[in-house]
């Protein structure tokens, strides 16, 4: 799977310099956003689906990035990989993809089994500047992206209990998201589109993942990473400009 990994594929993606402030990094969220697809139907077939997830250890920034490719309709594994390194970005709310996209760019690019569709632990279109790490990934990688959040970045109305309720995520322009019931009376997970997709079928797809309240594919990414964050070394920053080391 190919993914921008050396100087002149980042920033020919970028327009410019990966960014090294907030300021820079907001400009480049601004100038991508129109790029995001969010009302295309979705693809027609999925056979494989990918999650990713991030771990951080906190007493020295060190990230562990991780891929999962699972069967779309068994969700058996068929494919993982790692990277990590030290995040190389501070953290600032609404600009958490610029300190995870290295690592995870780096992992996608060991995969071997192009995935059909890719969900992240994150936001897309519900996101402050309507541009998430589901949306920057899924145009980064021009693939079908879907963001499927923990916890809601704007306000909602619990939905009603059974698995499939759904209520609306708002902004002030409109509909970003939605708060998805995946188990019966379990907390609900926040669904917004990345790239190429839009909510009605996002939310369907996500059901089809979700053995428990999380998708499978987050589940297996979380662990994942988790794992490969334990068995790291110190790091070294994992820029945007430089191949990760298996």
């Amino acid at each position: 799977m190919s993914t921008p990994s050396t100087p002149a594929e980042f920033e020919r993606f970028s327009a410019g310099p990966w960014p090294a402030t907030p300021q820079q990094a907001i400009a480049l969220q601004n100038q991508l956003r129109p790029l995001a697809r969010v009302e295309d139907p979705g693809p027609d077939q999925v056979y494989t689906v990918a999650g990713i997830d991030v771990a951080y250890r906190t007493d020295d920034d060190v990230i562990a990035a991780a891929a999962v490719v699972l069967d779309a309709e068994t969700l058996a594994p068929l494919e993982t990989a790692t990277a990590h390194g030290r995040a190389a970005f501070p953290y600032q709310p609404g600009l958490l993809a610029f300190r995870e996209l290295p690592a995870i760019a780096a992992a996608l690019e060991k995969l071997t089994i192009p995935p059909d569709l890719l969900i992240c632990d994150g936001s897309g279109l519900a996101h402050p500047r309507r541009f998430g790490l589901a949306c920057h990934l899924g145009v980064l990688l021009d693939l079908p992206t879907i963001g499927v959040a923990k916890t809601p970045v704007g306000p909602y109305r619990m939905p009603d209990p059974p698995r499939g309720s759904w209520t609306e995520i708002r902004d002030d322009d409109g509909v970003v998201g939605r708060a998805l019931r995946t188990r019966e009376n379990v907390k609900p997970v926040f669904v917004s589109v990345g790239h190429r997709t839009n909510l009605t079928t996002a939310c369907a797809h996500v059901l089809r993942l979700c053995r428990h309240r999380l998708p499978e594919t987050t589940r297996r990414a979380d662990h994942l990473a988790r794992h490969a964050l334990a068995n790291s070394p110190s790091g070294e920053s994992v820029p945007p400009t430089t191949r990760a080391q298996p």
